[in-house]
């Protein structure tokens, strides 16, 4: 009797034990962190960002989701006092037990929110993802704690995002198309302004300047036949009349155009699409699950890319409106054929150096510093947009492609494409040598 008391008793014990300690597991699910960037990366597409502005936001989040995180393992470091104006981070309190990952994705959340304008849309997936972890057996006081604890790191976030000099450049003017044959003009459908002029106004997070890494003087413009600014046109122009569906489907794969205008007679109506950082941001999603990095990794793998990917823009738009070169198909129409159209919608703002090829080269340093060099991966970003998978052998093999992508698609003469290149990938250098996540 006293041996069958003792054996229940046993049972029932270790079944209480694992009920009790079944949200631990629970909450080492990375996926957690990566649902919780994706549904604002699914806000701002819904909301249509510009790219420069996407990047900020991303920035913010996913340091936020980091900072909470970071806390579930020793070995990883804050981010304070190296991202510029983030001095300090709150520090969970000692003899309380939390769930850092609950904390992260709470504090994503919440950030995401007073980033963006669709803030019910993220509110609705907040709550709901919230109840998932209500309706575990976490203790009450863990829960609670948590969720105190990722909003502290929110409130911090919000309020040193509150000091990029963001909310200034809203009250600047907008950019004046200028006269001169040489700089660049409004294009169609949309004619639409010019994009962020006053972006290298914003503080950086890891750069000391908008200017740190400024890239090889523009071509000097001609309308000359025999000069080397009209020979650029040229080659786009004979480019995208020989295009191969290869590389057809390059151009179309990488677009990336948040707010394409079309037109159907005298109806003009848009579609949406990713962003060229979001991409990257989602092929950080991706990767990280096939390495089946945990969660702590995984918003680091975020906030690392997040961040220079935000650098990026903000050093690439500051010499887009300082050269202000004209976009080829304003010159090709111009001055060499009037009926010529690119492949791609030209986007709103002047040409050099190519975004693409700088976020896509410093993105690709960032990657393969955490996850190395040659790590094979298949990118699914453009599934959602009825655009096949790609495969690639290594992150910079991407990062060529998105950049060439752009000759290919008619927007970008080769130059910019090249020393944007070059610019990404010294930006990539510079914050891979600069950021330290880990004793």
């Amino acid at each position: 009797m006293n041996k069958l008391y003792f054996t229940v008793f046993a049972v029932a014990l270790l079944f209480d034990c694992n009920k009790n300690n079944g949200w631990k597991k629970l909450a080492e699910n990375p996926n957690y962190i990566h649902r919780s960037v994706r549904e604002v990366s699914e806000v701002m597409l819904h909301d249509i960002y510009s790219p420069p502005v996407a990047s900020r936001i991303y920035a913010y989040i996913t340091v936020a989701g980091y900072e909470a995180a970071r806390n579930g393992d020793k070995n990883y470091l804050s981010l304070a006092g190296q991202v510029k104006g983030l001095d300090s981070i709150p520090k969970p309190e000692i003899g309380k037990t939390y769930c850092y990952n609950l904390a992260a994705a709470h504090a994503i959340l919440t950030v995401g929110k007073i980033l963006v304008m669709s803030e019910g849309r993220i509110e609705a997936f907040h709550s709901g993802l919230m109840d998932e972890f209500k309706n575990t057996d976490m203790p009450d006081d863990v829960y609670q704690n948590s969720i105190a604890y990722g909003k502290l790191i929110a409130d911090r976030i919000i309020k040193w995002a509150g000091k990029d000099n963001y909310k200034h450049t809203r009250s600047l003017s907008k950019y004046n198309v200028q006269t001169d044959d040489a700089t660049w003009k409004p294009t169609p459908p949309a004619y639409m302004k010019g994009v962020e002029p006053h972006w290298n106004e914003i503080r950086p997070f890891l750069l000391d300047s908008a200017q740190q890494f400024k890239p090889a003087k523009a071509v000097d413009f001609s309308k000359e036949p025999t000069s080397y600014f009209y020979k650029l046109a040229v080659a786009v122009r004979e480019a995208g009349q020989h295009l191969t569906p290869e590389q057809s489907t390059i151009a179309t794969y990488w677009d990336d155009n948040p707010f394409k205008v079309n037109t159907n007679g005298h109806t003009m109506f848009a579609t949406k699409k990713i962003s060229p950082g979001g991409h990257w941001i989602n092929i950080a999603g991706l990767v990280c699950r096939q390495a089946k990095a945990d969660y702590v990794r995984s918003a680091e793998t975020y906030a690392c890319l997040a961040v220079v990917i935000a650098d990026s823009f903000i050093n690439c738009w500051d010499e887009k409106y300082k050269s202000k070169v004209i976009r080829p198909e304003t010159y090709i129409n111009q001055y060499i054929d009037q009926n010529w159209m690119p492949l791609l919608q030209t986007p709103p703002f002047p040409e050099y150096t190519s975004g693409h090829s700088v976020v896509s080269n410093a993105s690709a340093v960032v990657l393969g510093k955490l996850f190395g060099d040659n790590f094979a991966f298949t990118d699914s970003t453009e599934v959602e947009f009825s655009i096949p998978a790609r495969k690639f052998k290594s992150f910079k093999a991407a990062a060529d492609e998105a950049a060439i992508s752009r000759f290919y698609g008619g927007i970008h003469y080769m130059p910019s494409i090249v020393n944007g290149v070059d610019e990404g990938t010294r930006i990539g250098n510079f914050a891979i040598n600069k950021l330290k996540t880990r004793k």
